[in-house]
């Protein structure tokens, strides 16, 4: 994450032309099936070069296993499912490194490429803008429902298969310019990073928290019945002080902040290229395009986020 806009990775120019994109990211298994994890965890790496508008070169193994209690088939299984995501998006894993370590984590070091005129960051968004959002929400919340032995199978099945998909859109839209900014949505959660890109770009957003698409029913009576993450509750304390959530309730709080893995990502488009956008998207079949709010000025004083609706 670049440091000064919360962007998703570092961009190092190397001409007129091109720059580097490079970003980094782990985390320990947040399902049970090795492979599956693998998937996942790639996938959520590889999404901030696409968030940008780069296309991911190289990658770098990032493993740690606690030796004595998880096989080597284990994390073989772990490491074919992060090839198989680097392999759908030509991106070629060249090495890595491992150590011990007392729970298991995986991911990668990415290195991509992107035309400086394309460059998708954070900070561009403009008043009129509106945002729209490429992925449900809800994975932490199923996360720990898997973790607790109570997700269904169903949502089980769904969730993965959510987690698993790269956001390669994100480069086909900044290469046809047709959009202002973005954002993947990661631990941070939907208004998490929301606030950061509000604050780089120097705007508001209003957002209408019923457009906001669910994985599935189910998330919503986990929250009901306290399945909630502890990132998700920081959050919601990280972000009161910066949102008016007017008569929102405390489970759609509690789901608009929920801390994602491998999220999709936040658009902030022109309106005059929304339905463009949009036809991309459903091309693409994203897991979802809802439009949700619009960028507005900033306020001088109060939240830098209302609730509508």
């Amino acid at each position: 994450m670049n440091s000064t806009t919360f962007d998703d990775a570092g961009v190092y120019r190397l001409d007129r032309h091109r720059a580097l994109v490079q970003t980094v990211d782990f985390f320990t298994p947040v399902v049970d099936d090795p492979f599956s994890y693998g998937q996942i965890a790639a996938a959520n790496s590889l999404s901030d070069i696409f968030a940008m508008g780069g296309r991911p070169l190289t990658a770098l193994n990032i493993v740690g296993f606690p030796t004595d209690s998880v096989s080597p088939q284990v994390i073989s299984s772990i490491l074919r499912g992060g090839l198989a995501k680097a392999a759908e998006v030509g991106c070629a894993i060249i090495g890595g490194h491992s150590i011990r370590n007392p729970e298991p984590i995986y991911g990668l070091a990415v290195t991509g490429i992107v035309d400086v005129r394309r460059v998708t960051t954070n900070a561009n968004a403009c008043p009129g803008d509106l945002l729209v959002l490429t992925k449900p929400l809800g994975t932490g919340i199923a996360t720990t429902a898997i973790k607790r032995g109570i997700a269904s199978r169903a949502l089980r099945k769904k969730v993965t298969a959510i987690m698993s998909k790269i956001n390669t859109i994100g480069a086909e839209l900044a290469e046809r310019r047709l959009v202002r900014a973005a954002t993947d949505i990661t631990g941070y959660g939907l208004i998490g990073h929301l606030v950061s890109l509000c604050r780089a770009s120097r705007v508001s957003a209003a957002l209408d928290p019923r457009a906001v698409p669910m994985i599935s029913d189910e998330i919503r009576e986990l929250i009901e019945q306290g399945c909630v993450p502890e990132g998700s509750r920081q959050n919601l304390d990280d972000t009161t002080v910066a949102v008016d959530w007017g008569n929102t309730g405390e489970a759609r709080r509690i789901f608009l902040t929920d801390a994602q893995t491998s999220g999709g990502l936040l658009l902030c488009v022109a309106e005059a290229n929304l339905e463009k956008v949009l036809s991309v998207l459903r091309e693409a079949e994203t897991p979802s395009a809802a439009v949700i709010g619009k960028i507005a000025p900033r306020r001088r004083r109060g939240p830098l986020i209302c609730m509508t609706g």
